[in-house]
């Protein structure tokens, strides 16, 4: 199995496509391994043109339990570079998802020499009056960590009721995508640390206005998580950024989704017209 070392962590990664083509580096939301970006969509990428990389997180799925470890978002910035580093990329297109998102950031603004375009989706700026939830999402979010797998599941899909996207809302498909990754990881406390590094890490906002990186900030219409205002605010600080409100959408990537999600993305990237 294929794993980057960034000192004593190790990240696990897979690919897709032809190493020679322009790279995406796909990065997912707190408690999410990489196969919540599934291979069907991660083949729309490559069929325009992408070679295409998804990780996993420290913390979750594969890569390294960070237990007793602190850090932020800059460790996690450099879990991702050398992922790239491992794939011989030196600079690549960069797509983050919520926690991902926020990564993504981060990894355009200290190492903006490894990043080609920037798309941040469902994320923040990491200014707390632009971060706010739904009320009865935020009380979810204080939930313990599950104990046990189906506890996972239970949790996982407790929540797509709250933030998901309602006009796509389905249960079989949350449960099966929730039993998939208990079957290959576990690790019902890393979500919590790496909660606890997107925290300590502050505001972007400042390294946002600095950025001369074309970038891509999506938000959907109905994410009661992660409010629009949050993507909007984040659109705002980036030179040039284009905002996009993918209506009907919550806090989550349903395959309904995808099509459009994968247009905008690979126009920004310059793979569309």
């Amino acid at each position: 199995m294929p794993f980057a070392a960034n000192g004593a962590c190790s990240i696990y990664y897979e690919t897709f496509g032809d190493a020679a083509a322009p790279a995406l580096l796909l990065i997912n939301g707190m408690t999410s391994q990489c196969i919540f970006y599934p291979v069907e969509w991660c083949e729309m990428f490559v069929e325009a043109g992408l070679f295409v990389i998804r990780m996993d997180n420290r913390d979750v799925g594969l890569s390294s339990d960070c237990a007793g470890v602190d850090y932020t978002l800059k460790d996690m910035a450099l879990d991702c570079v050398a992922v790239l580093d491992a794939c011989g990329v030196d600079r690549a297109h960069i797509h983050g998802l919520s926690l991902g998102g926020m990564i993504a950031q981060t990894i355009a603004i200290a190492h903006p020499e490894r990043v080609l375009t920037l798309t941040s989706v469902m994320s923040s700026s990491g200014e707390d009056e632009y971060r706010r939830s739904d009320p009865a999402v935020e009380r979810l979010l204080t939930l313990p960590s599950p104990t046990s797998p189906d506890e996972y599941v239970s949790q996982h899909i407790l929540g797509l009721r709250a933030y998901g996207s309602p006009a796509f809302a389905d249960e079989s498909r949350w449960r099966d995508d929730a039993e998939r990754a208990v079957q290959r990881s576990f690790r019902p406390d890393g979500p919590g640390r790496q909660y606890l590094a997107a925290r300590a890490s502050g505001s972007r906002a400042e390294g946002l206005r600095a950025l001369r990186i074309p970038a891509l900030v999506m938000h959907g219409s109905h994410d009661a998580l992660i409010y629009p205002m949050a993507g909007r605010r984040t659109a705002s600080l980036i030179p040039g950024a284009r905002f996009v409100l993918l209506n009907g959408m919550g806090h989550d990537y349903p395959p309904q989704m995808w099509p459009i999600w994968t247009d905008h993305v690979l126009r920004h990237v310059g793979r569309l017209p």
